[in-house]
């Protein structure tokens, strides 16, 4: 029973809500959400009007100009109106949507977006109308942000649909301009340029290009700017600009910018009077501006103006494969030659200029650029030169007298490019490459001549060999000289001591024999006081020993003399002194005296005169030898008595 009446109140309520969304939609009762845009469509009108265009403005059947905000509105029937709710428009930060208009005025001829009107930036359609907007691509475009945009009478292209209009999604981004770039701009809508213009004038009233409505309504052209955008972030209709970044002029340290501008007003020439080979402006004017830019970085259009970087510092120009950081010489290439004996070589080449600083801007005047100064006066000048140079020379004599070629040509140069206000600091002969054959030659002589000196090396190293093997010889000959001339002197001094030692022995012997030829005399006396018998006898045996030392004398005298005569003429002189017999009775005394020789009979019996006394004599001597042991002493008293 209960659950009964249950099901019956639940069908009840759903009734109730069903008769309630029912009554809602059938009084016209819409609710647009926050983030909804709704869309009117009209689907009759009273009196059957319908509007001409795409959106009607006052009341017509179609769709409605304006659209339904958020929140709830009342009394559009459903029998009546249908109601589109769509999305709102999102920008994403860091990019743009740009908007087509269905509906509007026909564009002007020659004009291809259309001016921006008041429409609170799209979103009130009805303003747009009543305001003139056109139809077709807009000027204006649609920055970071939401936007209720009626989109039957506004396309509007986010990043997101790009494609499908043929549109880079990267194009609906803003632009970044980074630090020491520069943007150049070409803007496609405008004024038409004159037919003598390049770019279009300065305009100071476009924001950097981001009120596009604001250049058109001055009167800007369309085309090449010389304005440029600055570093920064921009957001600008790609329908309106192209944007090139590039890089800010950058002058460096020892260098100087001349500018030639190609826009702007007429100038004066201020070159002078002295001056004849080009004009020169003041800076802001069309022309060579008569002061040049110092180092440092500068926002100039480098379509609309060149800037010419002149070195003002000593720089070098290369006819070589090497070249330098400033290109200037980067086409520049070795020299080749032809010699008067007919060698074809190739010749490398060092120049060093220096450009004034006041000077720059008339040298870029006259030439143009420095690259034209280059080619066309200086590749040609000292090429020709130095073939004319290598003309008048041998190829052995070129090579040869570099120093006088490049002296010459140094001379030649400098005084042509004073011509041209340059100054010539230098100019260097770098390598000279004779040909494969010549320089085969060449190589072949050096080789001989080489070979020769070393002939003349190895000659002159044994010549000094054999003169050092003689004087080593004649050293050693002379040593052996001087060690025989030592040994001639020390053998003379050997001899001489010998001689000193024999003559200091025999001095000796001479003392020692007259001590002993005294004693001995003294004995010899004595005794032959009491022997006379004996000491003759003794005499005739000394006489006869004299004779054997004679001998033996003679002997030792003949071996001394084989050492040296000086012992000899010593002894000679000894006997010559004293005599021969003398000498002789002293050396037997002596030898006697030291001799237990028994010369001399201990008894001696017999006398020529009386038989009985030399009887009895040695039998008293034979008495005396026995009782004493002396001839003729007796021993003991009682025997001697």
């Amino acid at each position: 029973m209960n659950i009964n009446l249950l099901y019956i109140a639940g069908g009840a309520l759903v009734g109730i809500i069903i008769l309630f969304f029912a009554l809602i939609r059938g009084i016209g009762l819409v609710k647009i959400n926050e983030h909804q845009v709704g869309i009117v469509n009209k689907k009759f009108s009273v009196g059957g009007k319908r509007a001409t265009s795409i959106v009607a403005l006052n009341g017509e059947a179609g769709i409605q100009a304006d659209t339904l905000a958020p929140g709830w509105h009342w009394f559009l029937w459903p029998w009546q109106y249908s109601i589109e709710k769509a999305p709102i428009i999102n920008v994403p930060e860091g990019q743009i949507a740009i908007v087509i208009a269905r509906d509007g005025k026909t564009l002007p001829d020659g004009r291809i977006l259309a001016d921006k009107v008041d429409s609170n930036s799209y979103q009130d359609a009805r303003a747009f109308l009543n305001n003139g907007g056109f139809k077709g691509r807009q000027l204006a475009k649609l920055t970071t942000g939401a936007y209720r945009i009626n989109t039957w009478l506004f396309q509007v292209v986010t990043s997101a649909e790009a494609q499908k209009f043929g549109i880079d999604p990267k194009q609906l981004r803003v632009v970044v301009i980074p630090a020491e770039h520069i943007g150049v701009v070409t803007v496609n809508d405008g004024k038409s340029l004159a037919s003598d213009e390049t770019a279009a004038p300065t305009k100071s009233d476009h924001n950097s290009f981001q009120d596009e409505n604001g250049f058109i309504s001055g009167g800007g052209f369309r085309g090449l700017q010389h304005d440029v955008i600055k570093p920064g972030t921009w957001s600008l209709n790609p329908w309106f600009v192209t944007v090139e970044v590039v890089p800010m002029t950058h002058i460096e340290v020892a260098s100087v910018g001349v500018v030639n501008s190609f826009v702007g007003d007429v100038g004066e020439d201020v070159s002078g009077t002295d001056f004849k080979n080009g004009v020169i402006v003041e800076n802001g004017k069309r022309g060579v501006w008569k002061d040049p830019l110092n180092p440092g970085l500068y926002s100039i259009n480098p379509r609309t103006a060149t800037v010419e970087v002149v070195p003002t510092s000593n720089f070098v120009l290369n006819w070589s494969d090497r070249k330098e950081s400033h290109g200037l010489d980067a086409a520049l290439e070795s020299i080749k030659l032809r010699s008067r004996d007919g060698f074809e070589f190739t010749l490398e080449i060092q120049e060093i200029i220096h450009v004034p600083f006041d000077v720059a801007p008339k040298l870029i005047a006259r030439f143009g650029s420095m690259l034209n100064l280059v080619q066309n006066v200086l590749e040609p000048m000292i090429g020709n030169y130095f073939r004319n140079s290598a003309q008048g020379h041998d190829m052995l004599d070129f090579i040869n007298s570099r120093v006088e070629r490049q002296s010459e040509a140094r001379t030649f140069v400098t005084t042509e490019l004073a011509k041209v206000n340059v100054q010539g600091v230098d100019t260097l002969i770098g390598a000279i490459i004779p040909p494969e054959a010549l320089m085969a030659t060449i190589q072949q002589r050096k080789l001989a001549e080489e070979t020769a000196i070393t002939i003349d090396m190895k000659t002159q190293t044994a010549k000094r060999q054999q003169a050092l093997s003689q004087e080593e010889a004649l050293a050693e000959a002379q040593g052996a000289r001087v060690a025989s001339e030592q040994r001639v002197i020390i053998a003379q001094n050997d001899a001489t001591a010998s001689v000193k030692q024999a003559e200091g022995a025999a001095a000796v012997r001479v003392k020692e024999a007259n001590g002993q030829a005294e004693a001995a005399k003294s004995i010899a006396i004595g005794e032959a006081s009491v022997v006379t018998t004996r000491a003759e006898a003794a005499a005739s045996a000394a006489e006869n020993q004299a004779k054997s030392i004679s001998v033996v004398a003679q002997a030792e005298a003949g071996a001394i003399q084989v050492k040296g005569n000086a012992e000899a003429e010593v002894l000679k002189s000894k006997v010559d002194a004293i005599g021969a017999a003398p000498y002789t009775a002293i050396q037997v005394a002596a030898s006697l005296a030291s001799s237990t020789l028994k010369l001399v009979p201990d008894i001696q019996i017999g006398d020529s005169h009386s038989a009985n006394g030399a009887v009895s004599s040695g039998l008293l001597d034979l008495l005396a030898i026995k009782s004493f042991g002396v001839p003729g002493a007796p021993t003991h008293p009682t025997d001697a008595s």
